[in-house]
């Protein structure tokens, strides 16, 4: 059993929690995953890795209540445990295993769209924690869904807070805090942008225009969390991946966004499960890639 040490209400719909779990703490890195269960017959639910703690062997998750089973988990209490909390999963951020040196040398900007910044946050920090300094621009619909705006501040080089209703920070969108930046003089090699969908891929049509590498976390298509669902099957650069065993880190500018939403439709109903599996065939399935 996994304790839960902190529950923390961060906005409307939005929990954190910190749980003592000492084998993903101790191997987890920035970009992973893990997936939790309540009970033995639990719903299976993914989530990012929003912090860690190697001495105190404990990890800290962000949710937003978006059906039951999160429902759920947000009247869980300290002292409360979960059933199962297995992980790291996905492959870490690729910055991790690069040459310090290197690493150093670049200018590097995050975009956290509303929850996206739960997995933004841990990046941002081990960048800190080697002498890196990353810009953040952190955006949400209105002021009271900004999420970790102080833990933020505190681990990057400038921090751009943006509203699209402009109650707090810049007015607008995210998109539109970069383009003011790069106007300003700005300069990037790198742009990592997490947050909807619809988010990233218009963070991705204006950097591919600016010219700006970028890398996007596609966990928001995740489901099973083990590539055997296919919930999380997308096409990037003409291939299929899945985002849970492959990614969930990927080339931005070659992920087809306007796919991955049509088929996160799709896949919401029975009879568009049974349709996807139709005609996607042996490549429905990331994983083994085989199970009925």
């Amino acid at each position: 059993m996994y304790k839960i040490l902190k529950t923390e209400k961060l906005a409307e719909n939005i929990y954190l929690m910190e749980v003592e779990a000492k084998w993903v703490a101790r191997a987890c890195q920035p970009g992973q995953f893990v997936i939790v269960r309540m009970d033995a017959e639990g719903e299976r639910i993914p989530l990012t890795i929003c912090d860690y703690n190697r001495e105190k062997e404990t990890v800290t998750i962000v949710f937003q209540i978006v059906g039951a089973g999160t429902q759920r988990m947000a009247s869980l209490q300290v002292g409360d445990s979960f059933h199962d909390f297995v992980g790291p999963l996905g492959q870490p951020s690729e910055f991790v295993s690069e040459d310090l040196e290197v690493l150093k040398q670049k200018k590097m900007i995050f975009i956290a769209g509303g929850v996206g910044a739960a997995p933004v946050y841990p990046q941002v920090k081990w960048l800190h924690e080697h002498g890196i300094d990353a810009d953040v621009i952190v955006g949400a619909k209105t002021k009271d869904l900004i999420l970790l705006e102080k833990e933020m501040e505190a681990v990057s080089g400038n921090l751009y807070i943006t509203t699209d209703d402009g109650s707090y920070g810049r007015s607008g969108m995210v998109t539109q805090t970069l383009k003011d930046l790069v106007a300003e003089g700005k300069t990037y090699d790198i742009c990592v942008a997490i947050g909807p969908m619809i988010m990233m891929k218009f963070v991705c049509l204006l950097t591919k225009e600016l010219g700006i590498p970028t890398i996007v976390s596609l966990n928001p298509i995740m489901v099973d969390g083990t590539g055997m669902c296919g919930a999380c099957r997308v096409t990037v650069g003409g291939k299929v991946k899945f985002a849970c065993v492959d990614g969930p880190e990927f080339d931005g500018h070659a992920v087809d966004f306007d796919e991955a939403m049509k088929r996160q439709q799709i896949y919401k109903t029975a009879e568009g499960r049974a349709y996807l599996k139709e005609k996607e065939g042996d490549t429905h399935h990331g994983g083994c890639g085989m199970c009925n």
